[in-house]
């Protein structure tokens, strides 16, 4: 049976399939916005003549990041396998893929646009993941960002919890351009650079161009859940930081 898209939005044209959060102010990306992006990735991958998807956003931002009251430890275990799904059908699909970012890109935002090859983002875009101050860890980004911007990098966004410009990770490498239309941006790139391909070479040259990046995260990624569930989750900590969060308070470390 399909899944209904109420958290996203699905247009279809010249062979490129844009995806658009649009679940309120700050876009967050719940277990249910999950099931849909991960649904249309699957059907997308599926047409012979799709050439690229392209990630945009409603509103002044593209995502404040994951729920965080999906993150308790009654719920986590269902978000976060929702979450790795999406990103294993992105693997499946093997299409570009290309994002354009206005505003606050932050947690599970962050890194669904990591994981494409293509970032345009406008001169406000600020990147982040914060998880680290709710006393977490991001799973996707503590395996893509090293292979996207280097150890060095990834270590300074992962274990400070800062945000960082569009300008900053452009020079870093992560984002292809800083545009005032990043949308507009990624559309003409994509007319330019992919429409005139083979949709089969691209599929070809994705899975092939990617492969170790892949391989690894395929082979990494349920090691880190089983790490987040049965480790993290079982700290003081790390429920006192989402209960904190959600209570609006400043959080009451214990260290352990």
């Amino acid at each position: 049976m399909p899944v209904p898209f109420k958290k996203i939005a699905v247009q279809d044209e010249d062979s490129i399939t844009t995806l658009t959060l649009q679940n309120g102010k700050g876009n967050i990306v719940d277990k249910a916005m999950m099931i849909e992006l991960a649904a249309a990735i699957d059907t997308v991958g599926a047409r012979r003549e799709s050439k690229a998807i392209l990630f945009c956003a409603e509103g002044d931002h593209f995502s404040f990041g994951a729920s965080v009251p999906e993150h308790q430890a009654d719920q986590v275990a269902g978000m976060l396998a929702a979450f790795h799904t999406l990103f294993r059908k992105l693997i499946d699909c093997s299409l570009p893929t290309v994002s354009a970012v206005r505003g606050q890109c932050l947690g599970g935002g962050f890194e669904l646009v990591a994981f494409t090859h293509w970032i345009f983002a406008s001169p406000n875009a600020r990147f982040g993941q914060p998880e680290i101050n709710l006393s977490v860890f991001p799973p996707v980004a503590s395996l893509i960002l090293p292979a996207r911007v280097g150890q060095t990098v990834a270590d300074d966004i992962n274990l400070t919890g800062r945000t960082m410009t569009a300008d900053e990770l452009h020079l870093k490498g992560l984002i292809h351009s800083v545009v005032d239309n990043p949308e507009q941006a990624a559309r003409e790139f994509i007319h330019t650079h992919l429409l005139s391909k083979s949709s089969a070479a691209l599929k070809y040259t994705v899975r092939s161009s990617r492969h170790t990046l892949h391989a690894s995260f395929l082979k990494h990624i349920d090691e880190l859940e089983k790490i987040y569930l049965a480790g993290l989750m079982k700290t003081h900590d790390a429920n006192e930081g989402i209960k904190a969060f959600m209570e609006k308070r400043k959080p009451n470390w214990t260290n352990q």
